[in-house]
């Protein structure tokens, strides 16, 4: 697919995000835990301290027609004390269903890497569910290596209320 454009979300794309989130929420099968609003990704996203960035790909379904929205990559910083330096987490990758396989979700990721080596980020990082063995196997052969022995911990919910009280 030739005609990819990827731009920078504005607070205007703030409606399509939410519709993103969701569709992803709905393959992983967790619909059910999104309680994003239009006002809170405004606020998270737009607001007087942005926490993350979205970045969105556009697309023609054929040749002739309008460029589409087509999926969405969002991100923000974290920060290595072992390198001293920051680092760039994709929190969601999306594509929509009929613009899959098309080479999308690779153009978003490499965009990621252009925006990680710009911002002198040392480190490009993500997770993905483990039963999603296609997902996986496209991250790899862009070069991406799991991390086994690292294990994600959360708190969240009744748990980090209870935990800021101690």
């Amino acid at each position: 697919m030739s005609a990819v454009e990827i731009r920078p979300a504005t607070v205007e794309d703030v409606p399509l995000i939410l519709g993103f989130i969701k569709k992803l929420a709905e393959y992983e099968k967790l619909l059910h835990e999104v309680v994003a609003t239009e006002e809170l990704l405004t606020e998270s996203l737009f607001g007087a301290k942005p926490y993350a960035e979205v970045i969105i790909a556009s697309a023609r379904v054929t040749p002739e027609s309008e460029l589409k929205p087509a999926g969405m990559a969002l991100f923000f910083h974290n920060f290595s004390t072992f390198l001293g330096s920051p680092g760039l987490y994709l929190e969601d990758l999306f594509v929509d269903i009929e613009f899959r396989g098309k080479g999308i979700g690779k153009k978003l990721l490499t965009q990621l890497a252009v925006i990680a080596k710009e911002r002198s980020c040392k480190r490009y990082e993500w997770v993905c569910l483990d039963w999603n063995k296609p997902s996986r196997e496209f991250y790899e052969s862009l070069g991406a290596k799991p991390q086994s022995q690292w294990i994600i911990h959360r708190v969240e919910g009744k748990s980090l209320d209870d935990l800021a009280t101690l």
